[in-house]
């Protein structure tokens, strides 16, 4: 018996719907990370952003996570051998996250019964602003069609969240525009 393949064009194409669907970024993310965990059969999906002086990485949205691994502590780059790999524009692989030394929270990975995890940077033009995650209960090679998947879903969310940002900064530049001018013709 041939077990089913899953269709990464149809899921691909669910998570550009969910971009195309809103410019706010917090729901976007919220959605993005739920139809990831869904189509490659995960326990769990993150997107971490860079905060802006790139020492941390800030959690953007989450989904299957429990709300005490979600507030375990700040996710140091200096500290997190994997996301500075991420952020360096590679995708990384980390069969056991329990026993991994380049991952900052073995202790909370094996409390939320997280095994591997898969890595891949969040980049707008060449550079990286953050990093998506999927995360499994069990060791897990993933497949190159599943890291294909994530890696072009993590460069559509960097494409949403550069949108969302060139938008709201758009947006203000009218409102001070439109302020402006009221007050030039009020005068």
């Amino acid at each position: 018996m041939k077990i089913k393949e899953k269709d990464y064009f149809t899921a691909l194409y669910e998570v550009a719907r969910v971009i195309n669907a809103s410019l706010e970024p917090s729901e976007v993310l919220e959605k993005i990370t739920c139809c990831v965990t869904e189509a490659l059969d995960v326990k769990a999906c993150s997107i971490r952003l860079l905060d802006t002086r790139g020492k941390r990485l800030l959690m953007g949205a989450a989904c299957g996570l429990s709300k005490g691994y979600l507030v375990k502590g700040p996710v140091l780059v200096k500290e997190s051998g994997i996301d500075r790999k991420a952020l360096g524009g590679k995708t990384i692989w980390i069969e056991d996250a329990q026993s991994d030394r380049n991952f900052q929270y073995t202790a909370e990975a094996k409390k939320e019964k997280i095994r591997s995890i898969l890595v891949v940077p969040l980049v707008v033009g060449k550079k990286a602003i953050g990093v998506l995650r999927a995360y499994t209960k069990e060791e897990r090679k993933f497949a190159k069609q599943e890291i294909r998947f994530l890696e072009a879903v993590a460069n559509l969310s960097a494409i949403a969240l550069d949108n969302a940002r060139l938008y709201n900064a758009l947006k203000t530049n009218f409102d001070l525009l439109v302020e402006h001018k009221y007050r030039i013709d009020d005068n």
